[in-house]
């Protein structure tokens, strides 16, 4: 099936020496049948002309605001677009982009619109990895902008590493991709993130370290995926994806309470949070005073939330995450068939590793079968762990309702 077929696409070309690779894009895109308008920025027009665009798309090419004839052809481009692809996206459109900025015509039609954007970075590999740049892309990512690279190769300045666009085939993929159905299209995902908080008195309470930054990223990357995905969050400092329900607990018991509700209309339970392990066997009612002698502390266990939910009857399928010090493989497998679910996430934690960092690697283990997702954003590991639970959710899928015509067959 071509998805492309008959979709609006908005091409936004930057000032960028892949500028010209932009020409082919354009061509491929009305050769998939898509329909195909170009904004280019003013420095856009010092690397390829407008009249090489208005040939190869057929359509009329926009440049700057006196090309804005009414004054609300922006508007009308922006609501035009199924899709807004800006290649090559250079650092400065970037900032303008998560800075929110109008101030030239293609940002401003980018803030007009409600069509999911793409943007596809290209620029000197010290200007990708600034922090200044990953900030920017950050904000983007969390706001549902898809990043559609760079490639890491030679670049015209000499250097080499990450900051080239991807190449026009790769552009076509991703805008493809974009329009066909998820890998979990019509499933609802059921996901815990962040630390929980035990009270001891009013004032104090037992928690950890977790920042909820991959729990985030596991909810970011499902809801991309096409799922109907609701996040049960400790206390965190940091915003809830688009298009993400968002529920707020503190202690385990609020958390099991919360998933408990919902995980028997879930289909999928990703259980990210770094739920305490005890809690204090007696909640004061005031606050706790200093003594200058020594103080025991009662604990008792905290609720199991990724067991109690493996536990019930019909069950979603469940994928839990393991933070090990040691013997990872061993422990992660060890977790997994404790708690009778399908998969487990492990990784190392300790020096620099796992907490309130933005980069991790993860083991994914489950039955028969491992797989070590190398190091790198969190967001991009957890897209890697959505491509493959996804496949195991199906096969899963596919046994359950064969064994269940078999039974009724016999």
């Amino acid at each position: 099936m071509n998805f492309l077929s008959g979709k609006h696409i908005l091409v936004g070309v930057c000032g960028g020496i892949a500028a010209y690779k932009c020409a082919e894009l354009v061509r491929l895109l009305r050769n998939a049948g898509a329909r195909v308008r170009v904004v280019l920025t003013d420095s856009a027009g010092e690397f390829v002309g407008a009249r090489t665009f208005q040939a190869l798309s057929g359509e009329r090419v926009w440049q700057g605001w006196s090309d804005d004839r009414s004054g609300m052809e922006h508007i009308e481009l922006a609501r035009w677009a199924d899709r807004i692809l800006v290649a090559p996206a250079t650092a400065d459109t970037l900032a303008r982009l998560a800075q929110g900025r109008a101030d030239d015509l293609l940002a401003a039609v980018c803030l007009a619109s409600e069509a999911p954007l793409l943007v596809a970075p290209a620029m000197n590999q010290a200007m990708w990895r600034h922090p200044a740049t990953r900030d920017n892309v950050a904000a983007l990512r969390a706001r549902g902008v898809q990043i559609c690279g760079p490639a890491v190769g030679d670049q015209a300045c000499g250097d080499v590493g990450p900051g080239r666009m991807l190449e026009p085939p790769a552009l076509v993929q991703a805008l493809t991709e974009s329009f066909q159905p998820g890998l979990l299209a019509g499933l609802k995902v059921l996901v815990t993130a962040g630390p929980t908080r035990e009270a001891l008195d009013p004032v104090r309470y037992l928690s950890n370290r977790s920042s909820g930054k991959m729990g985030y990223a596991v909810a970011a990357a499902a809801r991309e995926a096409g799922a109907e995905v609701c996040l049960v969050s400790g206390p965190v400092a940091l915003d809830p994806p688009p298009g993400v329900e968002l529920v707020r607990v503190e202690s385990a018991q609020e958390m099991l309470a919360a998933v408990m509700t919902r995980s028997g209309i879930s289909h999928i339970f990703i259980a990210a949070a770094a739920v305490a392990d005890y809690q204090a066997a007696e909640q004061a009612s005031q606050k706790i005073k200093k003594r200058t002698k020594d103080w025991d502390l009662k604990l008792t266990p905290a609720p199991d939330i990724l067991a109690s939910v493996a536990a019930t009857q019909p069950r979603p399928f469940c994928v839990g995450f393991a933070a090990e010090t040691e013997q990872l493989q061993q422990q992660a497998q060890k977790k997994r068939l404790r708690k009778g679910i399908e998969m487990i996430a492990a990784n190392l934690v300790g020096e620099g590793q796992g907490f309130d960092v933005d980069d991790n690697a993860l083991l994914l283990v489950w039955e028969g079968g491992q797989l070590q997702l190398e190091k790198t954003s969190k967001y991009r590991l957890a897209v890697g762990l959505i491509e493959q639970l996804a496949g195991h959710y199906k096969k899963s899928t596919h046994l359950s309702d064969t064994e269940h015509h078999a039974k009724h067959s016999a």
